[in-house]
Protein backbone atom coordinates (compact mmCIF):
# COMPACT_ATOMS: atom_id res chain seq x y z
CA UNK A 1 0.00 0.00 0.00
CA UNK A 2 1.35 3.37 -0.96
CA UNK A 3 1.82 5.73 1.95
CA UNK A 4 1.92 9.44 1.25
CA UNK A 5 5.18 11.12 2.13
CA UNK A 6 5.01 13.51 5.06
CA UNK A 7 6.22 16.93 4.04
CA UNK A 8 8.58 18.55 6.54
CA UNK A 9 7.18 21.47 8.49
CA UNK A 10 8.13 24.86 7.20
CA UNK A 11 10.12 27.22 9.43
CA UNK A 12 7.05 29.37 10.11
CA UNK A 13 5.04 26.31 11.14
CA UNK A 14 7.82 25.18 13.46
CA UNK A 15 7.93 28.61 15.09
CA UNK A 16 4.16 28.61 15.45
CA UNK A 17 4.20 25.17 17.08
CA UNK A 18 6.94 26.22 19.47
CA UNK A 19 5.01 29.38 20.31
CA UNK A 20 1.88 27.39 21.20
CA UNK A 21 4.00 25.00 23.25
CA UNK A 22 5.55 27.89 25.15
CA UNK A 23 2.14 29.43 25.82
CA UNK A 24 0.76 26.07 26.96
CA UNK A 25 3.75 25.55 29.29
CA UNK A 26 3.39 29.06 30.77
CA UNK A 27 -0.33 28.51 31.22
CA UNK A 28 0.27 25.18 32.90
CA UNK A 29 2.86 26.74 35.20
CA UNK A 30 0.31 29.26 36.42
CA UNK A 31 0.99 32.55 38.19
CA UNK A 32 4.18 33.16 40.16
CA UNK A 33 3.77 32.26 43.82
CA UNK A 34 4.69 35.13 46.13
CA UNK A 35 4.62 34.90 49.92
CA UNK A 36 4.75 38.13 51.92
CA UNK A 37 5.34 38.08 55.65
CA UNK A 38 3.19 41.20 56.02
CA UNK A 39 0.15 42.17 53.98
CA UNK A 40 1.46 45.59 52.89
CA UNK A 41 4.28 43.81 51.05
CA UNK A 42 1.71 41.42 49.62
CA UNK A 43 -0.35 44.39 48.46
CA UNK A 44 2.65 45.87 46.64
CA UNK A 45 3.37 42.47 45.08
CA UNK A 46 -0.20 42.45 43.73
CA UNK A 47 0.17 45.96 42.39
CA UNK A 48 3.40 45.13 40.58
CA UNK A 49 2.59 41.58 39.47
CA UNK A 50 -1.07 41.90 38.56
CA UNK A 51 -2.59 38.69 37.22
CA UNK A 52 0.85 37.14 36.77
CA UNK A 53 1.20 36.54 40.53
CA UNK A 54 -0.57 34.62 43.26
CA UNK A 55 0.14 36.30 46.57
CA UNK A 56 -0.16 34.89 50.08
CA UNK A 57 0.19 37.38 52.94
CA UNK A 58 0.91 35.88 56.35
CA UNK A 59 0.23 38.78 58.74
CA UNK A 60 -2.97 40.35 57.44
CA UNK A 61 -5.47 40.40 60.30
CA UNK A 62 -5.80 43.99 61.58
CA UNK A 63 -7.03 42.62 64.91
CA UNK A 64 -3.98 40.40 65.37
CA UNK A 65 -1.00 41.48 67.48
CA UNK A 66 2.01 40.81 65.21
CA UNK A 67 4.22 40.32 68.27
CA UNK A 68 2.21 37.24 69.25
CA UNK A 69 2.33 35.54 65.85
CA UNK A 70 3.43 31.91 65.60
CA UNK A 71 3.92 30.26 62.22
CA UNK A 72 1.68 27.27 61.48
CA UNK A 73 2.22 24.25 59.26
CA UNK A 74 0.19 25.89 56.49
CA UNK A 75 2.44 28.95 56.61
CA UNK A 76 5.50 26.71 56.37
CA UNK A 77 4.02 24.97 53.30
CA UNK A 78 3.27 28.30 51.64
CA UNK A 79 6.83 29.51 52.16
CA UNK A 80 8.29 26.21 50.95
CA UNK A 81 6.37 26.46 47.68
CA UNK A 82 6.94 30.15 46.96
CA UNK A 83 9.03 31.44 44.07
CA UNK A 84 9.45 34.85 45.73
CA UNK A 85 9.39 35.64 49.46
CA UNK A 86 9.22 39.17 50.87
CA UNK A 87 9.66 40.13 54.51
CA UNK A 88 10.85 43.04 56.67
CA UNK A 89 13.89 41.68 58.46
CA UNK A 90 15.78 43.34 61.36
CA UNK A 91 14.07 41.08 63.89
CA UNK A 92 10.49 42.08 63.06
CA UNK A 93 9.61 38.72 61.52
CA UNK A 94 12.36 36.30 62.65
CA UNK A 95 10.04 33.34 62.08
CA UNK A 96 10.35 33.90 58.33
CA UNK A 97 14.11 33.38 58.39
CA UNK A 98 13.59 30.10 60.26
CA UNK A 99 11.00 28.91 57.73
CA UNK A 100 13.28 29.75 54.81
CA UNK A 101 16.19 27.92 56.42
CA UNK A 102 13.98 24.87 56.99
CA UNK A 103 12.92 24.68 53.34
CA UNK A 104 15.80 25.67 51.04
CA UNK A 105 14.76 25.86 47.38
CA UNK A 106 16.85 26.42 44.28
CA UNK A 107 15.73 29.46 42.31
CA UNK A 108 13.65 31.00 45.07
CA UNK A 109 14.17 34.74 45.37
CA UNK A 110 14.12 36.40 48.78
CA UNK A 111 13.52 40.11 49.28
CA UNK A 112 14.39 41.59 52.69
CA UNK A 113 13.08 45.14 52.92
CA UNK A 114 15.51 46.23 55.65
CA UNK A 115 18.49 45.09 53.58
CA UNK A 116 17.30 47.17 50.63
CA UNK A 117 17.53 50.37 52.67
CA UNK A 118 20.63 49.49 54.69
CA UNK A 119 18.98 48.97 58.06
CA UNK A 120 20.41 46.65 60.70
CA UNK A 121 19.30 44.83 63.83
CA UNK A 122 18.47 47.31 66.57
CA UNK A 123 17.02 49.92 64.21
CA UNK A 124 13.31 50.71 64.32
CA UNK A 125 11.76 47.72 62.50
CA UNK A 126 8.59 49.55 61.36
CA UNK A 127 10.27 50.60 58.14
CA UNK A 128 7.14 50.52 55.94
CA UNK A 129 5.96 53.78 57.48
CA UNK A 130 8.43 55.49 55.16
CA UNK A 131 7.05 55.31 51.59
CA UNK A 132 10.63 55.37 50.29
CA UNK A 133 11.04 51.86 51.72
CA UNK A 134 8.07 50.60 49.75
CA UNK A 135 9.43 52.24 46.62
CA UNK A 136 12.58 50.15 46.96
CA UNK A 137 10.56 46.99 47.64
CA UNK A 138 8.45 47.63 44.54
CA UNK A 139 11.57 48.08 42.40
CA UNK A 140 13.05 44.83 43.67
CA UNK A 141 9.77 42.99 43.14
CA UNK A 142 9.66 44.17 39.53
CA UNK A 143 13.17 42.83 39.00
CA UNK A 144 12.41 39.50 40.67
CA UNK A 145 9.18 38.99 38.75
CA UNK A 146 10.87 39.88 35.46
CA UNK A 147 13.56 37.28 36.14
CA UNK A 148 10.92 34.60 36.74
CA UNK A 149 8.62 35.70 33.93
CA UNK A 150 10.53 37.65 31.23
CA UNK A 151 7.51 37.60 28.92
CA UNK A 152 5.72 40.03 31.24
CA UNK A 153 8.70 42.29 31.94
CA UNK A 154 7.12 45.28 30.18
CA UNK A 155 3.92 44.82 32.17
CA UNK A 156 5.82 44.70 35.46
CA UNK A 157 7.74 47.84 34.49
CA UNK A 158 4.51 49.67 33.65
CA UNK A 159 2.96 48.60 36.95
CA UNK A 160 6.06 49.80 38.80
CA UNK A 161 5.83 53.20 37.11
CA UNK A 162 2.16 53.40 38.09
CA UNK A 163 2.99 52.50 41.68
CA UNK A 164 5.76 55.09 41.85
CA UNK A 165 3.41 57.75 40.51
CA UNK A 166 0.82 56.83 43.14
CA UNK A 167 3.32 57.58 45.92
CA UNK A 168 3.80 61.16 44.72
CA UNK A 169 0.66 62.52 46.48
CA UNK A 170 1.81 60.90 49.72
CA UNK A 171 5.24 62.46 49.42
CA UNK A 172 3.53 65.80 48.75
CA UNK A 173 1.47 65.39 51.95
CA UNK A 174 4.63 64.62 53.91
CA UNK A 175 6.37 67.70 52.51
CA UNK A 176 3.41 69.94 53.27
CA UNK A 177 3.02 68.67 56.83
CA UNK A 178 6.76 68.83 57.49
CA UNK A 179 6.76 72.51 56.60
CA UNK A 180 4.17 73.11 59.29
CA UNK A 181 4.97 70.47 61.92
CA UNK A 182 8.76 70.08 61.92
CA UNK A 183 10.06 70.46 65.48
CA UNK A 184 6.70 69.64 67.07
CA UNK A 185 7.23 67.48 70.20
CA UNK A 186 5.31 64.20 70.09
CA UNK A 187 5.24 60.87 71.88
CA UNK A 188 4.02 57.31 71.32
CA UNK A 189 3.37 54.13 73.26
CA UNK A 190 5.52 52.23 70.71
CA UNK A 191 7.75 53.36 67.82
CA UNK A 192 5.30 52.09 65.19
CA UNK A 193 4.98 55.53 63.57
CA UNK A 194 8.64 56.40 64.11
CA UNK A 195 9.67 56.39 60.45
CA UNK A 196 6.88 58.79 59.55
CA UNK A 197 7.67 61.01 62.53
CA UNK A 198 11.21 61.28 61.16
CA UNK A 199 9.96 62.16 57.68
CA UNK A 200 7.75 64.86 59.21
CA UNK A 201 10.65 66.28 61.22
CA UNK A 202 8.80 65.89 64.51
CA UNK A 203 10.67 65.54 67.81
CA UNK A 204 9.88 62.20 69.48
CA UNK A 205 10.03 61.91 73.25
CA UNK A 206 9.83 58.94 75.66
CA UNK A 207 11.84 56.51 73.53
CA UNK A 208 12.93 54.31 76.49
CA UNK A 209 9.24 53.73 77.29
CA UNK A 210 8.42 52.98 73.65
CA UNK A 211 11.27 50.50 73.23
CA UNK A 212 10.34 48.67 76.42
CA UNK A 213 6.73 48.22 75.28
CA UNK A 214 7.81 47.14 71.79
CA UNK A 215 10.16 44.54 73.26
CA UNK A 216 7.48 43.22 75.63
CA UNK A 217 9.32 44.36 78.74
CA UNK A 218 8.03 46.48 81.60
CA UNK A 219 8.94 50.19 81.32
CA UNK A 220 10.83 51.43 84.34
CA UNK A 221 9.07 53.56 86.93
CA UNK A 222 11.25 56.48 85.83
CA UNK A 223 10.21 56.09 82.19
CA UNK A 224 6.53 55.79 83.10
CA UNK A 225 6.74 58.93 85.23
CA UNK A 226 8.48 60.86 82.43
CA UNK A 227 5.76 59.85 79.96
CA UNK A 228 2.99 60.84 82.36
CA UNK A 229 4.63 64.21 83.02
CA UNK A 230 4.98 64.89 79.29
CA UNK A 231 1.23 64.41 78.93
CA UNK A 232 0.12 66.22 82.08
CA UNK A 233 2.42 69.20 81.49
CA UNK A 234 1.64 69.39 77.76
CA UNK A 235 5.26 68.89 76.75
CA UNK A 236 3.99 66.96 73.74
CA UNK A 237 1.37 67.96 71.17
CA UNK A 238 0.35 64.48 69.98
CA UNK A 239 0.41 60.86 71.11
CA UNK A 240 0.42 57.86 68.78
CA UNK A 241 -0.62 54.44 70.06
CA UNK A 242 -0.36 50.98 68.55
CA UNK A 243 -3.89 50.16 67.43
CA UNK A 244 -3.13 46.42 67.24
CA UNK A 245 -1.38 45.73 70.52
CA UNK A 246 -2.86 45.77 73.98
CA UNK A 247 -0.66 46.75 76.93
CA UNK A 248 -1.94 47.93 80.33
CA UNK A 249 0.61 50.69 80.80
CA UNK A 250 0.11 51.92 77.23
CA UNK A 251 -3.64 51.98 77.78
CA UNK A 252 -3.06 54.02 80.92
CA UNK A 253 -1.13 56.60 78.88
CA UNK A 254 -4.01 56.85 76.39
CA UNK A 255 -6.40 57.56 79.25
CA UNK A 256 -4.12 60.28 80.66
CA UNK A 257 -3.68 61.84 77.21
CA UNK A 258 -7.45 62.07 76.74
CA UNK A 259 -7.84 63.46 80.26
CA UNK A 260 -5.33 66.26 79.61
CA UNK A 261 -6.49 67.09 76.09
CA UNK A 262 -3.55 65.65 74.17
CA UNK A 263 -4.70 64.44 70.71
CA UNK A 264 -4.38 60.67 70.28
CA UNK A 265 -4.02 58.90 66.93
CA UNK A 266 -3.85 55.15 66.33
CA UNK A 267 -1.30 53.54 64.01
CA UNK A 268 -1.67 49.93 62.90
CA UNK A 269 1.11 47.47 62.09
CA UNK A 270 -0.70 45.77 59.23
CA UNK A 271 -2.58 47.26 56.32
CA UNK A 272 -6.26 47.76 57.23
CA UNK A 273 -8.89 45.73 55.38
CA UNK A 274 -10.27 47.40 52.27
CA UNK A 275 -7.31 49.74 51.80
CA UNK A 276 -4.20 49.63 49.68
CA UNK A 277 -0.85 50.88 50.96
CA UNK A 278 -1.32 54.32 49.45
CA UNK A 279 -4.74 54.89 51.02
CA UNK A 280 -3.48 53.60 54.37
CA UNK A 281 -0.56 56.06 54.52
CA UNK A 282 -2.71 58.93 53.27
CA UNK A 283 -5.29 58.26 55.99
CA UNK A 284 -2.62 58.12 58.71
CA UNK A 285 -1.18 61.44 57.56
CA UNK A 286 -4.65 62.94 57.37
CA UNK A 287 -5.29 61.85 60.96
CA UNK A 288 -2.14 63.67 62.11
CA UNK A 289 -3.17 66.73 60.10
CA UNK A 290 -6.61 66.79 61.75
CA UNK A 291 -5.13 66.21 65.22
CA UNK A 292 -2.78 69.19 64.81
CA UNK A 293 -4.67 71.77 62.74
CA UNK A 294 -2.78 74.79 61.47
CA UNK A 295 -4.81 77.19 63.59
CA UNK A 296 -3.63 75.58 66.83
CA UNK A 297 0.04 75.16 65.99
Amino acid sequence: MHRPRLRPLGLAAVRLALSFATIATAHAAGPIGVVAAENFYGDVAHQIGGEAVSVTSILENPNQDPHLFEASASVARAVAGAKIVVYSGIDYDPWMEKLLAASPAAGRQTIVAAALIGRKSGDNPHIWYDPATMHRVAERLSQALSADDPAHKAEFAANLARFEASLAPIEAMISRLRTRLAGTPVTATEPVFGEMFARLGMVVRDMPFQMAVMNDTEPSAKDVAAFENDLRQHRVRLMIYNAQASDPVAEKMQKIAHEYGIPVVGASETEPSGKDYQRWMADELDAVDRALPASSH
